[in-house]
């Protein structure tokens, strides 16, 4: 067999082209299998339907809580709060109630601290002493988590998993929390609206305009023709495409 060595060097450069090609399709698969298989934040839901989970974030203070459980128990809607374990020790009556009217209750940790900046250890502890105090009170055990300042690393994702919880973020932010006027929040949130959508929201103290807002903006998402859920009810009966990765 005889081997032309000119034609071969004249189109060494396709066979390069090639084996370039090729390993970078290898490497393709290998971060698609890793993706598809690390655990992940949800954003969200892909789905058609026009429909959003709400959430409230309550962390510390009790001046609008009830508030805003009348104005959700008025208009029948059942949204998730993430409670943090000493705010439910500090206010049981008030964590009860939250679950008593039908609410779903995730854990928003123990401490308000990033968990990316934490070691695993620091985070499973955390998460544990949140998921017994909430437990303890409310009864309920929860299987989502929202980490405090929606801040996580992946490796806080994986203690996250092993202990049996979804780490849940937003693609709907209201911003409530930098008080920019109650139509401000209501527009921002209305104007983000899309099928399987997050909104996050405040129940704590500091968000002073959010009680205000909820009443119109409940109906300003109605008007627009959607649905609103749990983030249980989300992931499990509006996701025929998938979750969406925060």
């Amino acid at each position: 067999m005889v081997i032309d060595l000119r034609r071969f060097f004249h189109r060494r450069h396709l066979f390069y082209s090639l084996i370039g090609l090729i390993a970078i399709g290898s490497l393709y698969v290998q971060v698609t299998e890793m993706l598809m298989t690390s655990p992940i934040a949800i954003a969200g839901t892909k789905t058609e339907q026009k429909v959003v989970a709400m959430t409230f974030d309550h962390s510390w203070g009790n001046k609008f809580t009830s508030s805003i459980l009348d104005t959700l128990k008025k208009n029948d809607t059942k949204v998730t709060f993430f409670i943090m374990g000493p705010w439910a020790r500090k206010f049981p009556e008030v964590a009860k109630r939250i679950a008593a009217d039908g609410h779903e209750i995730g854990s928003h940790g123990y401490l308000h601290e990033n968990y990316g900046d934490r070691t695993p250890e620091w985070v499973r502890e955390d998460i544990k002493k949140a998921h017994d105090l909430i437990k303890e009170i409310t009864g309920v055990e929860p299987t989502l988590i929202r980490p405090p300042n929606g801040h996580y690393s992946n490796q806080s994702l994986k203690v996250t998993e092993e202990l049996g919880y979804k780490t849940i973020i937003w693609n709907i932010d209201s911003l409530d929390w930098k008080n920019p006027g109650r139509d401000a929040i209501i527009n921002r949130v209305v104007k983000r609206l899309k099928p399987g959508g997050i909104i996050l929201l405040h129940a704590s103290d500091t968000p002073v305009q959010t009680a205000d807002a909820l009443p119109i903006l409940l109906d300003k998402i109605k008007e627009q023709g959607y649905k609103i859920v749990t983030v249980s009810e989300l992931l499990k009966d509006y996701s025929e495409r998938g979750w969406e990765r925060h």
